[in-house]
């Protein structure tokens, strides 16, 4: 694979699984969505759907890692470059903004709508508003779950841990059971393991965290959430931002470690 292979194949599957991820969060946030409030496995069953397409689109090009997490374990695990690696995160990166500002396209209306509801932002019979913008300056603003990840309970070393463990079941997971016949990337009957892994991490370890399990698809869109023009947006977070990024590389580093002692 040449490096514009490898750019372009992860810009377009990294784009197309944070527009399919994101969308479905959308839909059952937002409370003009036709999907709202349809819960949890729902948006389980989308993120799976989501890797299951952006993989496929993209396994010709890439090989499919749409992770940066992915790209780590198969480069401690020999399966790439290291030279190889920048090119993919950039990929992972720019494609996970585009997605996340295609989102903020599609569901345009919604977000205004939902952002300017007074139960949302404030008003007679629900919070005040100045209250509510000095909180969201700092932490997350009512819709920053479309775009990132969250934790339930805020705690440093169990949000990391979560990560670590969630991002590690994931990356063993491909490296031993999806990797097409080079090594370098997903095979046909690999995206499907993949996206039916990533559906039951989410029913099984998602309630803490959110399972972000791949820093570009929660730093791209926390990015995107901080530029875009949405009113009453509120903050993005930044204070817990760094946990789905580091995390993740940790949890994909330990599973590349794990396959090079137990598997290799």
């Amino acid at each position: 694979m040449s490096s514009s292979d490898i750019f372009i194949g992860e810009t377009i599957g990294t784009a197309v699984l944070t527009l399919l991820g994101c969308g479905v969060v959308a839909g059952v946030i937002l409370k003009r969505s036709k999907a709202f409030e349809a819960g949890w496995v729902a948006i389980t069953l989308g993120w799976g759907f989501a890797v299951l397409t952006g993989a496929y689109i993209s396994a010709p090009l890439s090989g499919a890692h749409l992770n940066p997490a992915v790209t780590l374990g198969l480069a401690i695990n020999g399966g790439i470059e290291w030279s190889d690696v920048p090119v993919y995160f950039l990929g992972q990166m720019l494609g996970a903004v585009i997605g996340a500002s295609l989102v903020w396209l599609a569901y345009l209306g919604h977000f205004h709508a939902h952002l300017t509801d007074r139960e949302i932002v404030g008003g007679p019979g629900a919070q005040d508003t100045v209250a509510a913008d000095k909180q969201q300056a700092t932490d997350a603003g009512p819709v920053l779950g479309v775009f990132s990840t969250g934790p339930e309970i805020r705690n440093v070393a169990q949000n990391l841990a979560t990560e670590i463990i969630a991002t590690a079941v994931l990356v063993l997971a491909i490296l031993t059971q999806g990797l097409n016949g080079d090594g370098k990337g997903l095979g046909v009957i690999g995206v499907m393991i993949t996206a039916f892994v990533v559906v039951g991490i989410g029913l099984s370890l998602g309630g803490p965290t959110g399972y972000a399990i791949n820093p570009a698809r929660d730093l791209g869109p926390r990015i995107a959430h901080a530029l875009l023009p949405l009113p009453n947006k509120g903050g993005s977070d930044w204070g817990y931002a760094w946990i789905p990024v580091v995390g993740p590389l940790i949890g994909g580093a330990i599973a590349g470690g794990i396959y090079e002692i137990a598997f290799a």
